[in-house]
């Protein structure tokens, strides 16, 4: 198992047991995770529908077809759009949770509709998202260089075989940029808590 796995594991673990202590869900507890994955190359994928104890109570919402997700969570109930309005009514889940989705839904313009959609759903989130300010880019393992203006760290992508990566796949976030989007999309009342690793603040969890 590698480091950066390890490290995944690490801070998805801490990131659920956070969940649970601000949260406090219980078996009424409606969720939404937007942004399941139908297919599983990693054992962090679909963190929710691995731990929660209520999967009844779980709507998956996403971009992928449902077929490989639907076998293995036949209790959750899966929901296929197009990546923009949410296919839902005003405030029919208790709860939003959607974990390292905001950084790979598009534009700044796309990230506001979406934390837009998440606030009209919902009555509660609990998002998180990577700090591009970590020296380490966590999808490509690529050290300092996000640091460059997108163009210019997609084109290095490219030749290091990593084209999968660019364009609106990836659209990493500051401190900054998550409380200009919280401004844009209307949202006041929210908590940004810090995970930190070696120091650095690793991701963002956003609560409101």
């Amino acid at each position: 198992m590698s480091l950066a796995y390890r490290v995944s594991i690490y801070n998805r673990q801490r990131k659920w047991k956070t969940f649970q202590r601000l949260i406090q869900p219980t078996a009424a507890t409606s969720i939404l995770d937007v942004g399941f994955s139908d297919k599983e190359y990693l054992a962090t994928e679909n963190f929710l529908e691995k731990n929660y104890p209520y999967p009844e109570m779980i709507t998956a919402l996403g971009i992928d077809v449902p077929d490989e997700f639907t076998q293995r969570y036949p209790k959750v109930k899966a929901i296929r759009y197009d990546g923009q309005i949410f296919p839902l009514a005003d405030q029919s889940f208790d709860l939003c949770w959607s974990n390292a989705v905001l950084e790979h839904v598009g534009s700044q313009a796309d990230q506001v509709i979406f934390i837009k959609e998440i606030k009209r759903v919902s009555r509660q989130a609990f998002i998180t998202t990577p700090n591009r300010c970590f020296p380490i880019e966590v999808h490509t393992r690529v050290p300092l260089l996000h640091f460059l203006p997108k163009p210019l760290f997609d084109g290095y992508l490219r030749l290091i075989g990593k084209k999968w990566a660019t364009g609106s796949y990836m659209n990493l976030l500051s401190l900054a940029k998550v409380k200009e989007l919280l401004r844009l999309a209307k949202v006041q009342d929210y908590r940004i808590i810090k995970n930190k690793f070696l120091g650095f603040t690793l991701d963002f969890i956003i609560v409101w």
